[in-house]
């Protein structure tokens, strides 16, 4: 029997917080896809349109109100800072988080990364704004509302189109359809089935985990004023290397800002020579630079002599996350 089904006990609390995104968008026109402004409608606003799905108590807080390509570090800070504090509450069951699809995955893992939840932390979004003749919201976000309560759940997760990720694998992965997400070789954590969660594999931070634990550096990343600088690049056909002599040669000039790289290669991380030999100069400069893979799935095989350090199955943007945060305090 679930908790709902019981009425002689009190549901625990589910806490929502809002940030804005395609889920919280309004066009002029419900047929309009498109043309829409992310970030308009507050999450009282959404939680309401679901005429009383939640099934329990909900808290609501709006953290922020923007189009989560803009994400950025002052907005992240207030939603850990929210988060690390309404997790701590004893009467919270779990957190859903509504957001924008563009950014999502970084935020998941940065979450993970930095405060590992024992309880969970689902993010959730749309891919047609709230004004839609369709949306795809209210579905994501009652399905989001249940995971937040089930038993055993814990972790950063993302549920869209009836799916759950976790936070070290989950990728958009599509510019348009509903269901934009994927998990790659791991797979979906679990499904959401007409409000039931049928689980697939262990929920994040039990057993294997890509995610590095990152706890100890949650109130120094609270206190930064700027994130350590990584810059993400790319190896292709005809890949020159001037790229990086270019942020090598400004970094000197700015003061040493440049303090990481990450290159998506081909393949297994594979990387056209003379961006190679670029890269061999910018670790001389003592700049760190970590080998990903552009493919959308596999990860990066190191090789005993490899001098670049591995992304450790990590998305390129993933990557850049976590030597950015290995970085704040060095």
């Amino acid at each position: 029997m679930s908790i709902s089904d019981d009425p002689g006990r009190a549901l625990p609390t589910v806490v929502v917080i809002g940030t804005g995104g395609t889920i919280a968008g309004r066009a002029a026109s419900a047929h309009d896809l498109v043309g829409y402004t992310a970030g308009q409608v507050g999450v009282a606003e959404l939680l309401a349109g679901l005429g009383g799905a939640e099934e329990g108590p909900v808290d609501v807080e709006q953290v922020a109100q923007i189009n989560s390509k803009d994400m950025d570090l002052p907005v992240w800070q207030r939603l850990c800072e929210r988060v690390a504090h309404h997790l701590g509450r004893p009467e919270v069951a779990g957190l859903v988080i509504t957001h924008g699809t563009d950014t999502l995955e970084e935020t998941a893992f940065l979450l993970q990364c930095l405060i590992r939840p024992a309880k969970p932390v689902v993010l959730t979004c749309a891919m047609r704004p709230a004004t839609a003749l369709a949306p795809d919201g209210p579905q994501n976000l009652g399905d989001a509302l249940r995971l937040a309560r089930h038993p055993g759940a814990q972790g950063v997760l993302v549920a869209c189109a009836g799916r759950v990720h976790g936070a070290a694998e989950v990728s958009k992965v599509h510019t348009y359809r509903l269901d934009a997400f994927d998990s790659g070789d791991a797979g979906p954590v679990a499904q959401i089935e007409n409000g039931q969660v049928r689980c697939w594999r262990p929920w994040p931070g039990q057993g294997f985990d890509a995610v590095p634990d990152g706890r100890k550096r949650l109130q120094a990343f609270l206190a930064l004023d700027g994130l350590p600088r990584v810059e993400l690049l790319y190896s292709h056909a005809c890949a020159d290397g001037e790229i990086v002599r270019a942020l090598l040669a400004q970094s000197v000039s700015a003061g040493g800002r440049l303090q990481g790289l990450v290159v998506a290669g081909t393949g297994n991380g594979t990387l056209h020579h003379r961006l190679e030999d670029a890269l061999a100069e910018a670790l001389a400069a003592g700049v760190r630079v970590v080998r990903a893979t552009r493919c959308a799935q596999g990860q990066v095989i190191p090789l005993t002599e490899d001098r670049l350090e591995p992304s450790r199955g990590l998305s390129p943007v993933k990557a850049r996350l976590a030597l950015m945060l290995d970085l704040i305090g060095h």
